[in-house]
Protein backbone atom coordinates (compact mmCIF):
# COMPACT_ATOMS: atom_id res chain seq x y z
CA UNK A 1 0.00 0.00 0.00
CA UNK A 2 1.09 3.80 -0.29
CA UNK A 3 2.48 5.11 3.15
CA UNK A 4 -0.19 8.09 3.57
CA UNK A 5 0.31 9.08 0.24
CA UNK A 6 -1.67 10.12 -2.55
CA UNK A 7 -3.86 8.14 -4.90
CA UNK A 8 -2.99 6.53 -7.89
CA UNK A 9 -4.24 7.97 -11.37
CA UNK A 10 -6.15 5.27 -13.48
CA UNK A 11 -6.98 6.73 -17.29
CA UNK A 12 -9.87 5.98 -18.90
CA UNK A 13 -8.39 4.31 -21.87
CA UNK A 14 -9.93 3.11 -25.27
CA UNK A 15 -14.27 3.92 -23.84
CA UNK A 16 -15.17 1.68 -26.31
CA UNK A 17 -13.09 -1.30 -24.62
CA UNK A 18 -12.82 -3.05 -20.86
CA UNK A 19 -11.13 -0.28 -19.57
CA UNK A 20 -14.14 0.87 -17.78
CA UNK A 21 -15.37 -2.25 -16.72
CA UNK A 22 -12.01 -4.11 -15.11
CA UNK A 23 -12.32 -0.38 -13.35
CA UNK A 24 -15.39 -0.86 -11.53
CA UNK A 25 -14.27 -4.47 -11.01
CA UNK A 26 -10.90 -3.98 -9.18
CA UNK A 27 -12.77 -0.66 -7.38
CA UNK A 28 -15.71 -3.43 -6.12
CA UNK A 29 -12.82 -5.80 -4.99
CA UNK A 30 -11.32 -2.68 -2.80
CA UNK A 31 -11.24 -4.90 0.32
CA UNK A 32 -8.75 -7.56 -0.88
CA UNK A 33 -5.51 -5.09 -0.80
CA UNK A 34 -6.37 -3.07 -3.85
CA UNK A 35 -5.03 0.59 -3.03
CA UNK A 36 -6.98 3.75 -3.12
CA UNK A 37 -6.97 5.16 -6.51
CA UNK A 38 -9.41 7.36 -8.55
CA UNK A 39 -10.59 7.14 -12.51
CA UNK A 40 -10.01 9.94 -15.16
CA UNK A 41 -13.20 9.63 -17.34
CA UNK A 42 -16.80 10.50 -17.85
CA UNK A 43 -18.74 10.10 -14.68
CA UNK A 44 -21.89 9.46 -16.47
CA UNK A 45 -20.15 6.42 -18.95
CA UNK A 46 -19.31 5.01 -15.72
CA UNK A 47 -22.57 5.01 -14.25
CA UNK A 48 -24.18 3.74 -17.39
CA UNK A 49 -21.67 1.06 -17.71
CA UNK A 50 -22.02 0.24 -13.99
CA UNK A 51 -25.79 -0.10 -14.17
CA UNK A 52 -25.84 -2.01 -18.15
CA UNK A 53 -23.33 -4.07 -16.61
CA UNK A 54 -24.67 -5.37 -13.35
CA UNK A 55 -21.29 -3.85 -11.72
CA UNK A 56 -23.13 -2.11 -8.42
CA UNK A 57 -21.13 1.09 -7.81
CA UNK A 58 -21.33 4.20 -6.31
CA UNK A 59 -20.05 6.90 -8.88
CA UNK A 60 -18.24 9.74 -6.31
CA UNK A 61 -17.47 12.80 -8.84
CA UNK A 62 -14.57 14.78 -7.45
CA UNK A 63 -12.53 18.18 -8.18
CA UNK A 64 -9.74 17.26 -6.76
CA UNK A 65 -7.39 13.89 -6.75
CA UNK A 66 -6.63 14.75 -2.90
CA UNK A 67 -10.71 14.17 -2.45
CA UNK A 68 -10.12 10.13 -3.60
CA UNK A 69 -8.72 8.38 -0.26
CA UNK A 70 -11.27 9.87 1.81
CA UNK A 71 -14.04 8.51 -0.41
CA UNK A 72 -12.29 5.31 -1.85
CA UNK A 73 -13.78 2.98 0.72
CA UNK A 74 -18.15 3.54 -0.31
CA UNK A 75 -17.38 5.02 -4.18
CA UNK A 76 -15.61 4.87 -7.25
CA UNK A 77 -13.82 8.79 -7.22
CA UNK A 78 -13.94 9.91 -10.60
CA UNK A 79 -12.05 13.01 -11.91
CA UNK A 80 -14.27 14.21 -14.80
CA UNK A 81 -13.21 13.98 -18.39
CA UNK A 82 -15.85 14.82 -20.61
CA UNK A 83 -16.30 12.38 -23.60
CA UNK A 84 -16.78 14.22 -27.50
CA UNK A 85 -19.26 11.94 -28.67
CA UNK A 86 -21.23 8.09 -27.71
CA UNK A 87 -19.32 5.26 -26.51
CA UNK A 88 -20.39 1.97 -27.74
CA UNK A 89 -18.79 -1.29 -26.70
CA UNK A 90 -16.68 -2.45 -29.55
CA UNK A 91 -17.23 0.49 -31.77
CA UNK A 92 -14.27 3.20 -31.01
CA UNK A 93 -15.46 6.86 -31.36
CA UNK A 94 -12.50 9.23 -33.40
CA UNK A 95 -14.91 12.22 -31.54
CA UNK A 96 -13.63 10.44 -27.60
CA UNK A 97 -9.89 10.60 -28.83
CA UNK A 98 -8.89 14.06 -27.30
CA UNK A 99 -10.21 12.81 -24.55
CA UNK A 100 -8.61 9.28 -24.50
CA UNK A 101 -5.22 11.91 -24.74
CA UNK A 102 -6.06 14.34 -22.13
CA UNK A 103 -7.19 11.75 -19.99
CA UNK A 104 -3.57 10.52 -20.03
CA UNK A 105 -2.13 14.13 -20.17
CA UNK A 106 -3.72 15.05 -17.04
CA UNK A 107 -3.03 11.92 -15.11
CA UNK A 108 0.94 12.52 -15.40
CA UNK A 109 0.69 16.09 -15.09
CA UNK A 110 -0.64 15.32 -11.93
CA UNK A 111 1.56 12.46 -10.53
CA UNK A 112 4.45 15.23 -11.99
CA UNK A 113 2.94 17.63 -9.33
CA UNK A 114 3.24 14.84 -6.45
CA UNK A 115 -0.92 14.79 -6.59
CA UNK A 116 -0.94 11.10 -7.35
CA UNK A 117 1.50 8.60 -6.68
CA UNK A 118 1.54 6.94 -10.01
CA UNK A 119 -0.12 6.42 -13.34
CA UNK A 120 -1.88 3.36 -14.14
CA UNK A 121 -3.05 3.22 -17.52
CA UNK A 122 -5.94 1.37 -19.14
CA UNK A 123 -5.71 0.09 -22.97
CA UNK A 124 -6.18 2.69 -25.78
CA UNK A 125 -6.68 1.88 -29.46
CA UNK A 126 -4.02 3.55 -31.42
CA UNK A 127 -5.83 3.49 -34.55
CA UNK A 128 -8.54 5.46 -33.30
CA UNK A 129 -6.20 7.76 -31.96
CA UNK A 130 -4.51 7.99 -35.34
CA UNK A 131 -7.43 10.23 -36.54
CA UNK A 132 -7.06 12.75 -34.29
CA UNK A 133 -3.53 13.34 -34.84
CA UNK A 134 -2.01 11.24 -32.27
CA UNK A 135 1.58 10.72 -33.82
CA UNK A 136 3.37 8.17 -31.14
CA UNK A 137 3.78 4.06 -31.99
CA UNK A 138 1.85 3.88 -28.60
CA UNK A 139 1.44 4.56 -24.57
CA UNK A 140 5.36 4.26 -23.79
CA UNK A 141 6.22 6.94 -26.47
CA UNK A 142 4.05 9.16 -25.76
CA UNK A 143 4.62 9.18 -21.45
CA UNK A 144 8.11 9.64 -22.37
CA UNK A 145 7.64 12.94 -24.32
CA UNK A 146 5.27 13.90 -21.64
CA UNK A 147 7.76 13.16 -18.73
CA UNK A 148 10.61 15.07 -21.00
CA UNK A 149 12.88 12.31 -21.01
CA UNK A 150 15.52 12.31 -24.03
CA UNK A 151 17.24 8.70 -23.98
CA UNK A 152 14.39 5.77 -24.81
CA UNK A 153 12.04 4.73 -22.03
CA UNK A 154 12.38 0.84 -21.20
CA UNK A 155 9.04 -1.46 -21.03
CA UNK A 156 8.84 -4.49 -18.73
CA UNK A 157 6.49 -7.10 -18.55
CA UNK A 158 6.08 -8.86 -15.52
CA UNK A 159 4.26 -11.48 -13.48
CA UNK A 160 5.40 -14.12 -10.78
CA UNK A 161 8.05 -15.73 -11.78
CA UNK A 162 8.74 -13.44 -14.46
CA UNK A 163 10.36 -10.16 -15.83
CA UNK A 164 11.03 -9.88 -20.00
CA UNK A 165 12.38 -6.74 -21.32
CA UNK A 166 11.94 -6.36 -25.35
CA UNK A 167 14.80 -3.83 -26.83
CA UNK A 168 12.58 -3.88 -30.51
CA UNK A 169 9.05 -3.38 -29.32
CA UNK A 170 6.31 -2.60 -31.92
CA UNK A 171 8.09 -2.99 -35.34
CA UNK A 172 7.98 -6.06 -37.91
CA UNK A 173 9.92 -9.16 -36.90
CA UNK A 174 12.30 -8.03 -40.13
CA UNK A 175 12.56 -4.49 -39.03
CA UNK A 176 13.72 -5.53 -35.57
CA UNK A 177 16.32 -7.88 -36.77
CA UNK A 178 17.48 -4.97 -39.06
CA UNK A 179 17.58 -2.25 -36.42
CA UNK A 180 18.54 -4.33 -33.53
CA UNK A 181 21.64 -2.59 -32.10
CA UNK A 182 24.77 -2.87 -29.66
CA UNK A 183 23.96 0.44 -28.13
CA UNK A 184 19.90 -0.68 -27.96
CA UNK A 185 20.42 -3.50 -25.90
CA UNK A 186 22.92 -1.61 -23.25
CA UNK A 187 20.37 1.22 -22.84
CA UNK A 188 17.88 -1.36 -22.11
CA UNK A 189 20.34 -3.38 -20.03
CA UNK A 190 21.35 -0.15 -18.07
CA UNK A 191 17.81 1.33 -17.34
CA UNK A 192 16.53 -2.37 -16.34
CA UNK A 193 19.35 -2.89 -14.21
CA UNK A 194 18.37 0.59 -12.92
CA UNK A 195 14.75 0.34 -12.83
CA UNK A 196 15.05 -3.24 -11.00
CA UNK A 197 16.95 -1.67 -8.10
CA UNK A 198 15.03 1.49 -7.94
CA UNK A 199 11.44 0.21 -8.27
CA UNK A 200 11.65 -3.32 -6.74
CA UNK A 201 14.51 -2.93 -4.42
CA UNK A 202 16.67 -5.95 -5.86
CA UNK A 203 20.34 -4.76 -4.73
CA UNK A 204 22.33 -6.34 -7.69
CA UNK A 205 19.71 -7.62 -10.40
CA UNK A 206 20.93 -10.80 -12.66
CA UNK A 207 20.42 -10.23 -15.60
CA UNK A 208 20.34 -12.80 -18.67
CA UNK A 209 20.23 -11.33 -22.40
CA UNK A 210 18.75 -13.79 -25.11
CA UNK A 211 20.21 -14.49 -27.91
CA UNK A 212 18.40 -13.65 -31.55
CA UNK A 213 19.27 -17.06 -34.05
CA UNK A 214 17.84 -20.38 -32.82
CA UNK A 215 20.47 -22.00 -30.20
CA UNK A 216 22.15 -18.46 -30.28
CA UNK A 217 23.50 -18.70 -33.34
CA UNK A 218 25.05 -22.09 -32.62
CA UNK A 219 28.88 -20.17 -32.77
CA UNK A 220 27.61 -18.19 -36.01
CA UNK A 221 26.73 -21.37 -38.19
CA UNK A 222 22.90 -19.76 -37.63
CA UNK A 223 23.64 -16.27 -37.94
CA UNK A 224 26.28 -13.94 -37.02
CA UNK A 225 24.21 -11.33 -34.95
CA UNK A 226 25.61 -13.02 -31.37
CA UNK A 227 28.67 -12.12 -32.06
CA UNK A 228 28.87 -8.87 -33.81
CA UNK A 229 25.76 -7.32 -31.81
CA UNK A 230 24.92 -9.05 -28.53
CA UNK A 231 27.89 -10.23 -27.21
CA UNK A 232 29.72 -6.69 -27.51
CA UNK A 233 26.61 -5.33 -25.48
CA UNK A 234 27.18 -8.06 -22.94
CA UNK A 235 31.00 -7.36 -22.12
CA UNK A 236 29.85 -3.53 -21.99
CA UNK A 237 27.02 -4.01 -19.14
CA UNK A 238 29.07 -6.43 -17.26
CA UNK A 239 32.16 -3.27 -17.14
CA UNK A 240 29.09 -1.50 -15.57
CA UNK A 241 29.39 -3.55 -13.15
CA UNK A 242 26.19 -5.58 -14.13
CA UNK A 243 25.47 -9.03 -12.88
CA UNK A 244 24.55 -10.60 -17.00
CA UNK A 245 24.88 -13.51 -18.65
CA UNK A 246 24.15 -14.12 -22.15
CA UNK A 247 23.21 -14.21 -24.95
CA UNK A 248 21.56 -17.57 -24.24
CA UNK A 249 19.24 -19.98 -26.21
CA UNK A 250 15.72 -19.22 -26.00
CA UNK A 251 14.53 -22.83 -26.17
CA UNK A 252 15.75 -23.38 -22.71
CA UNK A 253 15.88 -19.78 -21.05
CA UNK A 254 12.18 -19.74 -19.94
CA UNK A 255 11.68 -23.31 -18.38
CA UNK A 256 11.29 -23.34 -14.47
CA UNK A 257 14.86 -23.97 -13.31
CA UNK A 258 15.95 -21.77 -15.47
CA UNK A 259 13.83 -18.81 -14.52
CA UNK A 260 14.83 -19.06 -10.79
CA UNK A 261 18.34 -18.38 -11.90
CA UNK A 262 18.10 -14.73 -12.97
CA UNK A 263 15.51 -11.31 -12.04
CA UNK A 264 15.09 -10.51 -15.65
CA UNK A 265 15.67 -11.93 -19.47
CA UNK A 266 16.62 -9.19 -22.00
CA UNK A 267 14.74 -10.11 -25.58
CA UNK A 268 15.67 -8.99 -28.68
CA UNK A 269 12.22 -8.95 -30.13
CA UNK A 270 8.56 -8.28 -29.03
CA UNK A 271 7.37 -11.79 -29.34
CA UNK A 272 10.80 -13.32 -27.61
CA UNK A 273 9.31 -11.80 -24.52
CA UNK A 274 5.77 -11.89 -24.41
CA UNK A 275 5.03 -15.18 -25.43
CA UNK A 276 6.66 -16.79 -22.60
CA UNK A 277 5.12 -14.20 -20.24
CA UNK A 278 1.63 -14.64 -20.82
CA UNK A 279 1.92 -17.92 -21.30
CA UNK A 280 2.78 -18.48 -17.67
CA UNK A 281 0.69 -15.81 -16.62
CA UNK A 282 -2.13 -14.40 -19.55
CA UNK A 283 -4.48 -12.69 -16.68
CA UNK A 284 -1.61 -11.63 -14.18
CA UNK A 285 1.09 -9.65 -16.48
CA UNK A 286 1.74 -6.08 -15.72
CA UNK A 287 3.24 -3.83 -18.14
CA UNK A 288 5.68 -1.44 -16.73
CA UNK A 289 7.18 1.51 -18.32
CA UNK A 290 11.25 2.13 -16.93
CA UNK A 291 13.44 4.91 -16.99
CA UNK A 292 10.19 7.78 -16.57
CA UNK A 293 10.39 10.49 -13.82
CA UNK A 294 7.63 9.23 -12.65
CA UNK A 295 5.64 5.10 -12.36
CA UNK A 296 3.88 4.11 -15.06
CA UNK A 297 2.45 0.51 -14.66
CA UNK A 298 -0.86 -0.97 -17.02
CA UNK A 299 -2.72 -4.21 -17.75
CA UNK A 300 -0.86 -6.27 -19.98
CA UNK A 301 -3.74 -6.93 -22.25
CA UNK A 302 -5.42 -4.72 -24.96
CA UNK A 303 -8.97 -3.27 -25.60
CA UNK A 304 -11.17 -6.68 -26.06
CA UNK A 305 -13.44 -5.26 -28.09
CA UNK A 306 -14.97 -8.58 -28.65
CA UNK A 307 -16.63 -9.07 -25.10
CA UNK A 308 -16.71 -5.19 -24.52
CA UNK A 309 -19.57 -4.12 -22.30
CA UNK A 310 -20.85 -8.07 -21.33
CA UNK A 311 -19.54 -7.53 -18.08
CA UNK A 312 -17.38 -10.57 -18.76
CA UNK A 313 -13.68 -9.13 -18.71
CA UNK A 314 -11.51 -10.08 -16.40
CA UNK A 315 -9.51 -7.46 -14.24
CA UNK A 316 -6.51 -9.48 -12.52
CA UNK A 317 -4.13 -7.50 -14.51
CA UNK A 318 -5.42 -4.23 -14.18
CA UNK A 319 -5.79 -5.54 -10.07
CA UNK A 320 -1.85 -6.21 -10.15
CA UNK A 321 -0.75 -3.20 -11.93
CA UNK A 322 -2.73 -1.11 -9.34
CA UNK A 323 -0.74 -3.06 -6.49
CA UNK A 324 2.53 -3.38 -8.53
CA UNK A 325 2.36 0.98 -8.50
CA UNK A 326 1.77 1.09 -5.03
CA UNK A 327 4.46 -1.24 -4.19
CA UNK A 328 6.49 0.80 -6.39
CA UNK A 329 5.34 4.09 -4.74
CA UNK A 330 5.57 2.79 -1.07
CA UNK A 331 9.34 1.57 -2.21
CA UNK A 332 10.01 5.43 -3.78
CA UNK A 333 8.40 6.81 0.19
CA UNK A 334 10.78 4.43 2.19
CA UNK A 335 14.03 4.91 0.24
CA UNK A 336 13.49 8.57 -0.64
CA UNK A 337 13.96 7.65 -4.75
CA UNK A 338 12.18 9.68 -7.33
CA UNK A 339 10.45 7.94 -9.59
Amino acid sequence: MIPDGPPLALTMGEPAGIGGEIALMAWRRRDSGIPPFFLLDDPARIRALAESTGLDADIAEIDEPEQAAGLFSSALPVLPVRLGGPATPGAPNPANGAAVVGSIERAVALVMAGRAAGVVTNPIHKAALYATGFKHPGHTEFLAELGGITGAPVMMLACEGLRVVPVTIHVSLAEAVATLTTEAIIHCGRVTAAGLTADFGIARPRVVVAGLNPHAGEQGHMGDEEARLIVPAVDRLRDDGIAVRGPLALDTLFQARAREGYDVALCMYHDQALIPLKTIDFDGGVNVTLGLPFIRTSPDHGTAFDIAGAGRANPDSLIAALKMAAAMAARHAETGVLA
